[in-house]
């Protein structure tokens, strides 16, 4: 009889920090580095020999998570710029300054369940933050990814991407007076995976050798689970794995030979911990007519193209 096909590998579960490769001479940006997911992204990221862009929103939080990393790893390459994903003009002030190849772009930054809110640029804040401002600097960046041998843009989702779809510009631009903070955030985690399986085909049509695959951490208890997060910031705080866990995901996807682009992972166990494992989105991820619809709306809120 033949064996069952699995769709994940012993090197997936056995996965941790320990098994990435060696990352010298290559280059990896991680957004939203100053605490939770993204810091424990680049400390592991920096310990292989990468030289680590930790980007933050506020310049007190990145230097201590600069010397976070630069204790934790005393050889550390690393070093933390200036980037609010919220804001256009940060992204391209970002983008503007950034010279040479990037091996690793890490979209991890992120807000959740926030009250209702614009950002700067008139867009939903969590839409904007999660979203609008990754897919300008994946944009803006692309040519210094072109520019590595095979580099890799991860998105970081969120096991809660469960909402149905619905138009984007409908989300981007939400107004309603019944405001939901957390299918507002569902949507916006939505969105990177649509933006992840768009970038993809994009990249597979113009034969580039960078890849874009998605992640999410599971059951991660950071400091996105804020008091007034309600009954499940209690749950994440009381059976939430940690930080450095719940990246591994993110690291597989960033790191490991096996990963491709097109992929998500996740925890292995219930989606919500453990090691890291290939799985299926959900139908409404896949959705073509949504993918290219997030792909007009991101470029006219963002007045970028991919061309």
């Amino acid at each position: 009889m033949a064996a069952v096909a699995r769709p994940w590998s012993d090197d997936h579960m056995a996965f941790t920090a320990k098994s990435i490769p060696d990352l010298t001479g290559k280059t990896a940006i991680v957004t939203g580095a100053t605490s939770g997911l993204g810091l424990a992204s680049a400390r592991a990221l920096a310990a292989k020999g990468a030289h680590v862009v930790m980007t933050a929103r506020d310049p007190q939080r990145g230097d201590a998570a600069l010397a976070d990393v630069r204790q934790a790893v005393p050889q550390a390459s690393v070093e933390v710029r200036a980037l609010d994903t919220s804001s256009l003009a940060s992204v391209r002030d970002f983008a503007a300054a950034w010279s040479g190849p990037v091996d690793i772009l890490m979209n991890n930054a992120g807000v959740m369940a926030l009250p209702f809110d614009r950002s700067a640029d008139g867009v939903e804040l969590q839409f904007a933050t999660n979203h609008l401002g990754h897919f300008a600097l994946t944009t803006l960046l692309r040519a210094a990814l072109e520019a590595a041998p095979a580099a890799r843009v991860v998105n970081v989702s969120s096991v809660a991407a469960t909402q149905p779809g619905l138009p984007v510009a409908t989300v981007a631009a939400d107004s309603d007076p019944d405001y939901d903070k957390w299918k507002s955030y569902s949507r916006s985690k939505l969105a990177n995976l649509h933006f992840t399986m768009g970038l993809d085909q994009k990249l597979r049509a113009a034969g580039s050798s960078v890849q874009a695959i998605a992640a999410h951490p599971g059951l991660a208890n950071t400091n996105l689970f804020r008091p007034d997060a309600g009954r499940i910031s209690k749950v994440a705080t009381k059976v939430g794995q940690s930080a450095a866990n719940g990246a591994l995901p993110q690291l597989f996807a960033a790191t490991a030979p096996t990963a491709k682009g097109g992929q998500y992972f996740g925890p292995r166990i219930l989606q919500a911990r453990g090691a890291p494992t290939l799985i299926k989105p959900k139908d409404s991820a896949t959705d073509a007519a949504l993918i290219a619809e997030l792909w007009d709306v991101s470029q006219d809120l963002s007045g970028l193209r991919w061309s």
